[in-house]
């Protein structure tokens, strides 16, 4: 735990990416692998499950230090971040902490895991008696813990980086064996950083190719004939994967959905074995992508009906090769990729080849590209012909040329304190438009601002606060901001009757009046727009 919490300081007091990864080499090289098997679970964003309720941890804490209700509630509108609220509580409490020389591993394993199966007087004994032999600083990382939020930092990118510095490996082998669902363990560390590159698991994706945003203009990619243009799809970003006679579908999000799509995983068995291709799945019906709150059907059920089936049918679009015959052909030109691809799904109806837009010339292009809301496509994916398949975000083959967002004019209604190194300020914002001489809310948003703007907004939020719910403040409505966001779906399931999909803040509207922000009307307007 204290390794754990020294990295922590570490990539938390330091904006160089090279200090990043030099103090995550030095934990990996210095930690037990069992114990950093654990850290690095946490370190790519995985979490546990929920141990213990949030409400109990207050309630203990609060008799524990003798707080009353009111004050804690108080202070805790001010930290923002339940886990470090207890920490500072802790801290001041009579009894002093004892350090605790204890392996990440034992901690997780043997105390934190077994707390689910407890009674909550159970759970009380042990959790408050553990706080008294942690310092504040390992205090704030297990309350992360228990509670599930415990997220650091940090880049899959630097991670990726130091564990290949670490083991001496291409920085694309390791990436690939992070992919997919692994447990942390001793064993599962000491095969990550093994030097035989090979990888026994059948089931494991590869690393996704990201495209960058294209923000120059689009003629600057120099003769038009050297890319491939595609449509940008709206769905979720998968691969496909036929191994070993078994059938695996992974989202971008690594999250195995191969059930969730029972048509795609029946048609792929036919596929050859030793075949992974990279593609969207779509809500997909007489050759035509649906719109995506049609895929969300899908997603939100936890039992697919005849009848979901039916309204939400579903394909694979497919836009690359990246294993054929059981080989890696990610190092294959993308002219190739793109031949054999064809070749191998030709007459494979729920798997269709991104079709290529043939405009001859840029200009062409632009004008195509206004086509885009009435395809139920976001714009293009532009890629270099003689590209590799890479990992990650490489600039200069892949573009995404999007198009041009909704946008509104809301007005900011409540503020959230954020998460981490933002836990005292407020950085998460719920925002509003006008339905009549009424405000009701639209959407919730929590990116866009620069670091300048975060402490600007944060203090006016103090100064202008109307009324508390615990950490959450409703203010006074006098800010308006305008919102980007890439789609609206009629939403029964909100007051406001529509949902907002992507939202995030484009600019603070300081030139704006709070009369000045959008309506209700003119949002329920963009329903009939094709989206």
């Amino acid at each position: 735990m204290r390794r754990l919490a020294d990295l922590y300081d570490a990539l938390d007091s330091t904006t160089s990416t090279n200090a990043k990864v030099d103090a995550l080499v030095a934990y990996f090289h210095e930690t037990p692998a069992e114990d950093a098997a654990w850290g690095l679970f946490f370190l790519t964003g995985r979490r546990l499950k929920r141990l213990v309720p949030p409400k109990a941890l207050r309630d203990w804490v609060r008799e524990l230090t003798g707080t009353p209700e009111w004050l804690f509630d108080e202070a805790y509108a001010q930290v923002g971040d339940l886990a470090e609220m207890i920490a500072l509580l802790l801290d001041q409490a009579e009894t002093p902490p004892q350090p605790e020389e204890l392996p990440l591993s034992r901690w997780l394993e043997e105390r934190l895991l077994p707390l689910a199966g407890l009674s909550t007087a159970e759970q009380r004994e042990r959790v408050t008696g553990w706080w008294h032999v942690l310092p504040r600083r390992e205090l704030f990382l297990f309350n992360k813990m228990l509670t599930g939020e415990l997220r650091v930092g940090v880049s899959d990118t630097l991670v990726v980086r130091a564990l290949a510095q670490r083991a001496g490996l291409p920085p694309a082998a390791v990436s690939h064996r992070l992919m997919g669902t692994w447990a942390p363990s001793r064993a599962f560390f000491e095969q990550l950083l093994a030097p035989d590159v090979s990888d026994g698991d059948r089931s494991r994706p590869y690393p996704f190719y990201l495209a960058s945003p294209l923000e120059q203009p689009v003629e600057q990619l120099g003769e038009r004939g050297d890319w491939l243009v595609e449509w940008k799809w709206d769905g979720i970003r998968g691969q496909l994967i036929r191994r070993q006679g078994g059938v695996y579908l992974w989202s971008r999000g690594e999250e195995l959905i191969t059930e969730r799509f029972p048509e795609i995983a029946e048609a792929a068995a036919s596929l050859p074995d030793g075949t992974v291709l990279d593609g969207e799945v779509l809500a997909y019906a007489d050759a035509q992508p649906l719109p995506f709150s049609l895929l969300q059907r899908r997603i939100g059920r936890q039992k697919l009906t005849a009848k979901v089936l039916a309204e939400a049918p579903a394909a694979f679009m497919v836009y690359d090769l990246l294993e054929q015959d059981g080989q890696d052909v990610r190092s294959v030109p993308l002219r190739e990729r793109r031949a054999r691809l064809e070749a191998l799904l030709r007459d494979r109806p729920l798997f269709p080849v991104s079709p290529s837009v043939d405009a001859s010339s840029w200009e062409g292009l632009a004008q195509v590209r206004h086509e885009s809301r009435a395809r139920n496509v976001e714009g293009f994916m532009i890629k270099r012909l003689e590209s590799t398949y890479q990992h990650g975000r490489k600039r200069g083959d892949w573009w995404k040329w999007k198009i041009d967002p909704f946008t509104v004019d809301a007005i900011l209604l409540y503020a959230h304190p954020g998460h981490g190194r933002r836990a005292s300020l407020y950085t998460d914002y719920t925002f509003a438009v006008w339905n009549g001489e009424e405000l009701l809310p639209i959407a919730k948003a929590y990116s866009g601002l620069t670091d300048e703007e975060i402490g600007r907004l944060d203090r006016w939020i103090r100064a202008h606060t109307r009324e508390k719910f615990g950490p959450v403040r409703s203010v006074e409505p006098l800010q308006v901001f305008e919102l980007h966001f890439e789609g609206i779906a009629a939403s029964p399931r909100h007051k406001s009757g529509i949902a907002l999909r992507f939202p995030r803040i484009a600019r603070w509207r300081v030139d704006k009046a709070p009369q000045d922000a959008d309506s209700l009307d003119r949002l329920k307007e963009l329903l009939h727009v094709p989206a």
